[in-house]
């Protein structure tokens, strides 16, 4: 069951808060939330964010299938898990932008991508969804072969001067610093495969090139991110962080290009 919250007359509501905190009327906010604890229902943050958002804003959250894909460790646990792996894996459907739902980024993410008009970006591992003014042209023409670069919504929203919203969560689930790690020089890639539909709508496996993704100092790169870029402040009973995407990934660039090795 969802958490409820009763607001206390006289006391900041979400979309209050959301306005201390900096989130700019018409522009567009990427949304990295987890709820627990924080006592708002995912009916209410995303409520409160299309208010403060207005007509012309667009919110933005991951939407991601890590679990169709073979090279994925998400995929690994569930194969550990199955009676016949190799049925299992013969058995998986293909990702489908509509309906395939997203299992691990949050109850806001979920409410997002099953609302009337949301749109959704078409990578079957890394995908985005999108509600507001510029939903359709953000979330356009995701590559197969791009998880989070020029080809992804991320590199859109860094042109869109975005503003990214953590809520009740820390830097390593930043998705923006995974954009960076397509700028750092000579980065490496590897091979991914993910289950696609094919021209008859059956299942077919794609394999693809693409950047290395390493999250695991994300947590180190944003314990370093210049605290003049961030804004903080309550969000229901728990705590938010609020920042230009653009900066995030200029910090992150130049963190990976001196420590990463």
């Amino acid at each position: 069951m969802g958490e409820n919250t009763t607001e206390v007359p006289g006391e900041p509501g979400p979309a209050d808060q959301l306005r201390a905190l900096g989130v700019e009327e018409g522009g567009v906010l990427l949304v990295h939330a987890s709820l627990r604890g924080t006592g708002l229902r995912a009916e209410t943050l995303l409520d409160a964010l299309r208010t403060v958002l207005g007509p012309e804003g667009t919110l933005v959250v991951p939407a991601f299938t890590p679990e169709n894909s073979d090279t994925s460790p998400a995929h690994l646990a569930l194969v550990r898990h199955a009676p016949d792996p190799v049925a299992f894996r013969a058995a998986m459907p293909p990702f489908d932008p509509e309906h395939t739902p997203s299992l691990g980024t949050g109850r806001l993410a979920e409410r997002v991508r099953t609302t009337g008009g949301a749109v959704r970006s078409d990578h079957p591992q890394t995908s985005f969804a999108a509600l507001g003014a510029r939903a359709a042209e953000l979330m356009k023409g995701h590559a197969l072969d791009c998880h989070f670069g020029a080809e992804s919504p991320l590199g859109k929203l860094v042109a869109a001067d975005a503003q990214v919203l953590l809520v009740n969560v820390g830097f390593a689930v930043c998705s923006a610093f995974h954009h960076a790690e397509y700028l750092v020089p000579a980065h490496p890639t590897r091979t991914y495969r993910a289950v696609i539909r094919d021209e008859r709508g059956g299942a077919t496996w794609f394999a693809y090139e693409d950047a290395v993704l390493d999250d695991s100092d994300f947590a180190r790169i944003g314990a370093d991110f210049p605290a003049g870029h961030l804004r903080g402040g309550p969000l229901g009973r728990r705590g938010a962080r609020l920042f230009p995407i653009g900066a995030a990934v200029e910090h992150a660039t130049a963190w990976m290009a001196e420590k990463r090795h």
